[in-house]
């Protein structure tokens, strides 16, 4: 549950000139009173110097991360563009509202205001967002489906159900992710099964683990 009076500053401005150092410490200054003034507690300022059409940015990336693990419930910019410009701006602007924070600025005088145009463009995007999560979902079944008509039992083969279950295990269930994969299923598709069955790994690590598997076997 989110606090709904924690917040995070964040400050930005694009190259090192003496100017722009102003800037930040302006914007980081203003900011500060924007928060006493909407009794908001700032639990973090993040300040930095990169170009707003980045997305590789230090502070942008600890900012998102924040707001996902820490319970914030506001961020305070200056101006949209602090958080990103051109198509960066709506990509950083969705990935913050799905999270339900709210956005509050200097130029706004209170919480940010969208144009039309970016408020239709975000909505087409959570919904674009929405039915690809539909898809997904739909495939895995699918995929699950074909497996356990072709004789796939996941309740007598995987050996972490009962007491066990839902716990991650250090070990890839390696016999088990063949069996699905002679199956038909994607590697996408058996890392949401297994993890559905308490097996907590990425799908990197369990692609690793069957061409490692894979090599073993057409070495002996």
């Amino acid at each position: 549950m989110k606090i709904e009076k924690n917040a995070i500053i964040y400050c930005r401005v694009s190259t090192d000139k003496e100017e722009q150092t102003t800037s930040l410490a302006r914007q980081e200054e203003e900011l500060l009173e924007l928060a006493s003034k909407m009794d908001f507690q700032v639990k973090q300022i993040i300040s930095e110097r990169a170009s707003g059409y980045d997305l590789d940015r230090e502070g942008l990336l600890e900012l998102l991360t924040l707001i996902k693990e820490e319970e914030i419930s506001s961020i305070l910019i200056q101006d949209e563009t602090r958080l990103g410009r051109g198509n960066a701006r709506i990509a950083i602007l969705h990935c913050i509202l799905k999270e339900n924070i709210k956005v509050y600025s200097i130029s706004s005088s209170g919480e940010l205001t969208l144009s039309e145009a970016d408020e239709m463009v975000l909505k087409i995007v959570s919904i674009v967002e929405e039915y690809q999560r539909k898809i997904h979902n739909l495939k895995i079944k699918r995929g699950m489906k074909r497996a356990v008509e072709n004789g796939y039992r996941p309740d007598k083969n995987l050996k972490n159900l009962g007491d066990h279950s839902g716990r991650q295990k250090l070990e890839v269930p390696i016999e088990e992710v063949v069996k699905l994969k002679q199956n038909g299923l994607t590697f996408a598709e058996i890392t949401s099964t297994l993890k559905g069955l308490g097996y907590a790994f990425s799908k990197a690590t369990i692609h690793r683990r069957y061409q490692e598997y894979m090599e073993q076997l057409n070495e002996t």
